[in-house]
């Protein structure tokens, strides 16, 4: 695809597209299975144990003979002799014969002979003299003679059969899937001490303009704090990647192409440049992208985020290609522009499935306006319950505000947001009470 005139703008779906077609998954790394929260499968990942790997007790109680307890009841117990204890750990040496019980703790594995355990709840221990404790109480304290059941319990009661969970050779997860801590558990579970991840991509970032100061620079009488460069980094990690700062270029060709080449030279796998994307006479970042790659499209139907470029560069030594991504230099459109064409490009990057937020259904609660033939993307806030779950009408529907201000440089209705509402190219009104597309902000 070739970069676009400045009358033809792209939709959303085809710079996308475009974007995803260059985007390969980087390549991979084998680490600790305890240390590979939220990294990305490159390989599936295959149980190397049954879980459980034996019988063992669900309860603390005394694992039996099923049959020998048919016919207990709390006015006719049936007393059965203890011949032991068995450990959560140890592996059991006695056998449960008729007539005989051993007292055993949750996870302990079940002795040759019981098929059933009885539940202490059920029981009450009986001492070598006879006395008997208290009904219920806790397994522990001195192994009594005896115990009485006062219920019966069928064969397999309480008992957590060997493979129930899962079987050794069984697939737990496959490539592309996204470690959790319960999924950690699971693999960790099953024996897994190390799976093959792929690494984390890295990311470039890069502000441009004469007027952006470092954090603690003066402002004197024409600057602006930086606020692309700290923001945009911290979508990138967000996003599962690992951030490169590469500071602030002036708007000066040189100064951009150094810092684009050191991003290079640091093994970057994209690279985004914030401003100098437009057509004024000091935006020189299409044309710093030519002068290391191509560009392979400019300018998207989007509001806001107009001036969005797409390009590659070579990596050093061959392989998959850098992307490049020149992005408005206002910091809301830059940040939805990230949001729209980078993130779902380093969540392929990293190996990831999913690479859009959930879509979801909304009604905007205020009459809302944009520019035609563009699609916007608003910066909304939901009406939430007390627990802070969203509010939905009988239809499904969640109720958005306007987060404030919707120009691009209104930071602070972009930090209020919790979702975008999507507004159609071709409609340029929608009153309150419309329904709206809705992409949150605070999910996965």
């Amino acid at each position: 695809m070739t970069a676009g005139t400045a009358s033809e703008l792209l939709s959303v779906e085809a710079a996308r597209d475009a974007v995803l077609a260059n985007a390969v998954p980087v390549g991979t790394e084998r680490i600790a299975t305890a240390t590979a929260l939220a990294r990305v499968l490159a390989k599936a990942v295959i149980a190397r144990v049954s879980l459980p790997p034996w019988p063992n007790s669900a309860m603390d109680g005394y694992a039996v003979i099923a049959a020998d307890t048919q016919g207990a009841s709390e006015e006719a117990p049936i007393e059965l002799r203890v011949i032991g204890d068995v450990r959560a750990g140890v592996a059991p040496e006695l056998t449960v014969r008729p007539g005989t019980a051993a007292r055993i703790a949750t996870g302990a594995r079940l002795p040759a002979g019981a098929d059933a355990v009885v539940p202490v709840e059920l029981t009450t221990p009986v001492a070598a003299d006879g006395n008997r404790g208290a009904r219920g109480r806790d397994a522990t304290g001195p192994l009594p003679a005896a115990c009485l059941v006062h219920q019966a319990v069928v064969t397999g009661g309480s008992v957590r059969d060997e493979g129930s969970d899962m079987r050794a050779g069984a697939t737990l997860l496959a490539p592309g899937s996204a470690l959790t801590a319960a999924t950690i558990a699971l693999v960790a579970g099953a024996g897994v001490s190390q799976v093959l991840v792929h690494r984390r991509p890295r990311v470039g970032v890069l502000a441009t303009g004469d007027e952006i100061r470092r954090p603690d620079e003066p402002l004197g009488q024409a600057g602006i704090p930086d606020a692309n460069g700290p923001g945009l980094r911290a979508q990138v990690a967000a996003a599962g990647a690992e951030p490169i700062d590469l500071g602030i270029a002036s708007d000066d060709l040189q100064d951009v192409l150094k810092r684009l080449r050191g991003g290079i030279e640091v093994g970057a796998d994209a690279l985004i440049v914030s401003g100098g994307v437009s057509v004024g006479p000091y935006d020189v970042v299409k044309t710093a992208m030519e002068t290391i790659g191509r560009v392979d499209l400019w300018r998207v139907a989007v509001q806001p985020g107009k001036p969005f470029a797409f390009g590659l560069a070579e990596r050093p030594g061959g392989g998959a290609p850098i992307l490049v991504f020149g992005l408005p230099g206002n910091p809301v459109s830059s940040a939805v522009t990230c949001e729209l064409f980078v993130r779902p490009a380093i969540r392929r990057l990293a190996g990831r499935r999913a690479l859009l937020r959930p879509a979801d259904r909304a009604v905007l609660a205020e009459t809302a306006t944009k520019s035609h033939g563009r699609r916007a993307f608003l910066r909304v806030t939901a009406d939430r319950d007390a627990d802070g779950a969203p509010m939905r009408d009988e239809r499904g529907r969640v109720r958005v505000h306007l987060a404030g201000g919707q120009g691009s440089h209104v930071m602070s209705a972009l930090a209020a947001a919790d979702a975008l509402a999507i507004i159609p190219e071709a409609i340029d009104t929608l009153p309150a009470g419309a329904e709206v597309a809705l992409w949150w902000l605070d999910t996965a």
